[in-house]
């Protein structure tokens, strides 16, 4: 028969466990969120270098780019040639990428997602485009990847000239 003195250590030590569980799940959560950003950086780091493989190998195989003002990309290898292409327009027009801070993220499991703003500037530093992002990405073998990415600016795209 358990007394009252037993059932309260019980309660206790299975309190205790679920506390320490609790914590262990929100530092996995936090190195979760970190690791994200690091991916966003590592992107930034691809983009403004011209690293069209080191981009590339930041999206799953399966991942779906949704990029502003024309139609879906689907698969690494396509995305990789958008990117390539992008990359050495920005780079011939001299302007560099850049993301703001504190960006908000989340994880459950091997699901994340990133938000945040970013900027676009030209050699002097004058922001030429803002906005907003949004990633979703999956760990796969420890280590996070875009499976949806998509992005859009501030200000409404420029006419185009008839």
């Amino acid at each position: 028969m358990i007394t009252s003195n037993h059932a309260v250590k019980l309660l206790g030590a299975a309190l205790v466990a679920f506390a320490a569980c609790g914590s262990a799940l929100a530092a996995n959560k936090a190195k979760d969120i970190a690791a994200l950003e690091a991916v966003d950086q590592a992107w930034v780091t691809a983009f403004n270098s011209g690293n069209a493989d080191a981009i590339a190998a930041l999206y799953d195989e399966q991942a779906v780019l949704l990029p502003p003002g024309m139609p879906a990309v689907n698969g690494r290898a396509a995305i990789k040639d958008v990117f390539k292409k992008a990359m050495e327009d920005s780079a011939k027009a001299g302007v560099v990428f850049s993301l703001g801070p504190k960006p908000t993220g989340g994880a459950s499991g091997h699901m994340g997602w990133q938000s945040g703003s970013y900027a676009i500037k030209d050699k002097s530093g004058k922001v030429v485009e803002a906005g907003k992002y949004l990633s979703v990405s999956m760990k796969r073998d420890g280590k996070w990847l875009y499976v949806r990415d998509t992005w859009n600016a501030d200000t409404p795209a420029a006419a185009a000239k008839k």
